[in-house]
C-alpha cells in the first residue's frame, strides 16, 4: 500500500528536509559568505514554495486509503476550537517584530519587555501552524491527509528549535532577553507568572483580533469550496 504514496512521501522528506539542512548554522553560513544574506533568503524562498507546490499536488494525486483513526464529529468540534487561536498567533505574529525572525538585526537586544503575542509564545508563526496542523491531524485520520499535516506538525515543532539555536548563536544576548521573557511552549510564560495574558490581549490590539477573526470565519465559509470537506460539524 506504501507504494501508492511514495510520491507524496517524497515530497513529503523534501520538503523538511530543505527547511532542515539549511537550518543548520555550518551549511548556511558557507551558502550565504558564498552568495550573500539577500540571495540566500530569496532562493530559498522560491525553493520552499516549489516544495510546497509539489508536495500539495502529490497530495491531491495520492489514493484515499487507509483510516488510521476517526473521531467523528469531535476532531471536526476540536478545528472549530482551535483555528481562532491559531489564526490569532498567526496575524499577531506576522505584523509585529520578532528577534527570532531570520530577516532579524543582528544588534544588540532593544530596550523594554516582550509584547504582544511573544508574550504568550516567542514562536507565535510557527505554533499558529502547529495548531493547524494538529487540529487538521485530529479530524484527519486518512493515511494520506496524516502524511501531510504529519509533514507540516514536524516542521512546525522542529522549526521552533531550529529558531532558537540560530537565535542563539547570531546573537546571544537577543535570546538571553527572550528566553527570560518569554517562552516556547504557548502561555507558559504566563502560567509561570512572567507574563501577563491581558497585557498580551491589549498589545495585540483589537484590529489585529478583528482581522485574524475576519480570516478564519472566511475559511469556515470557503472551506466546503475550497477544499471539498465543512469544516463546521453538525452537531455546532
Amino acid at each position: 500500500m506504501l507504494e501508492d504514496y511514495g510520491h507524496l512521501l517524497a515530497a513529503a522528506v523534501v520538503f523538511l528536509g530543505l527547511h532542515m539542512v539549511p537550518a543548520r548554522a555550518s551549511v548556511r553560513d558557507r551558502v550565504i559568505g558564498a552568495i550573500g544574506r539577500r540571495i540566500y533568503l530569496a532562493a530559498f524562498s522560491l525553493l520552499a514554495l516549489a516544495a510546497l507546490v509539489a508536495l500539495t499536488m502529490a497530495f491531491n494525486h495520492a489514493p484515499f486509503g487507509l483510516v488510521l483513526w476517526n473521531l467523528g464529529e469531535l476532531g471536526g468540534v476540536i478545528a472549530v476550537v482551535v483555528m481562532p487561536i491559531a489564526f490569532i498567533l498567526l496575524v499577531a505574529g506576522v505584523s509585529a517584530p520578532n528577534p527570532t525572525a531570520a530577516t532579524a538585526d543582528d544588534g544588540p537586544p532593544k530596550a523594554g519587555p516582550a509584547t504582544g503575542a511573544l508574550r504568550i509564545t516567542r514562536h507565535p508563526v510557527m505554533w499558529a501552524l502547529a495548531l493547524w496542523a494538529v487540529a487538521h491531524l485530529l479530524a484527519n485520520g486518512e493515511l494520506r491527509a496524516v502524511i501531510l499535516f504529519g509533514t507540516f506538525t514536524a516542521l512546525a515543532l522542529m522549526g521552533i528549535h531550529s529558531i532558537d539555536a540560530k537565535t542563539k548563536a547570531r546573537n546571544p544576548l537577543v535570546f538571553q532577553v527572550l528566553e527570560a521573557e518569554t517562552s516556547r511552549w504557548p502561555f507558559a510564560a504566563i502560567l509561570a507568572g512572567r507574563q501577563s495574558l491581558g497585557a498580551a490581549v491589549r498589545e495585540i490590539g483589537w484590529v489585529r483580533l478583528a482581522v485574524a477573526l475576519a480570516l478564519y470565519a472566511a475559511i469556515l465559509h470557503l472551506h466546503p469550496w475550497a477544499f471539498g470537506v465543512y469544516a463546521i460539524p453538525t452537531t455546532l
